[in-house]
């Protein structure tokens, strides 16, 4: 989501680590590990069965993992229906067609073409493609209206992508994080709720600080912990109101 050939002036300029220096080389050292074996594994267009549904994901895409059900079924629990839904960063597109079952409205938009067109095809593929509109936006520059429901799952690292499939983990210096959470409000209804997933492998800290920085209520609706390099790492998915 956050992959720009020019970024003059990025939200997240002044950004600093919140975490401690030493959790920060320990989080880098993770994503480096995980960016390679990624890069070894995309080498092919993947297909997935998630939740119901099948997924198709080119190499330059973000595939499902391990954790993405914490995402997924909280998507599945919380979408009414008549809600229209935003699904920043789609990817794949597997959280807008989830969304898709239940809202009479989906607009799915992602920063990577690539993803863009995945997520069209994975629409129609899943019947959904009438509900379902995908754009290629940076966070909200083409993003209209108000939404009941905004589902996002940002990269949960603060270094610079590479290439399009490292902007799915890489936000450098968490320009577009910052940048969502300073303009949302302008784009939920008055009843308006979010789902954000992230993890304890990113600035954890830092999300904390923009969820109350922009006066979100915030409550945790799924958690999955795990132990990676024997420290205790955390994954959630919070709902905001």
């Amino acid at each position: 989501m956050g992959y720009r050939e020019e970024d003059p002036h990025p939200a997240g300029a002044g950004y600093t680590p919140m975490v401690a220096p030493e959790q920060a080389e320990l989080i880098r050292r993770w994503h480096e590990r995980a960016y390679q074996a990624a890069r070894a594994e995309a080498v092919a267009e993947q297909t997935f069965t998630y939740l119901g549904r099948t997924v198709v994901v080119p190499p330059q895409v973000q595939p499902i993992t391990g954790m993405s059900h914490l995402l997924g079924e909280a998507v599945l629990a919380e979408v009414r229906a008549g809600d229209r839904v935003l699904d920043m960063g789609t990817g794949s597109g597997v959280n807008a067609i989830l969304a898709a079952s239940t809202a009479k409205q989906v607009l799915a938009v992602d920063i990577n073409p690539v993803a863009v067109e995945a997520a069209r095809g994975n629409a129609e593929r899943n019947g959904v493609a009438d509900r379902v509109e995908v754009r290629l936006s940076d966070v909200f520059a083409d993003v209209d209206g108000r939404f009941d429901l905004i589902v996002f799952d940002p990269p949960f690292r603060w270094f610079s992508p590479r290439d399009l499939l490292e902007a799915a983990t890489t936000d450098e210096n968490y320009r577009a994080m910052t940048s969502f959470f300073r303009q949302a409000r302008e784009h939920l209804t008055p009843t308006g709720r979010m789902l954000i997933f992230f993890g304890s492998s990113g600035d954890l800290p830092y999300l904390r600080h923009l969820m109350d920085e922009q006066g979100f209520a915030v409550e945790v609706v799924a958690q999955q912990d795990l132990t990676k390099d024997d420290q205790s790492v955390s994954y959630f998915t919070f709902r905001l109101t």
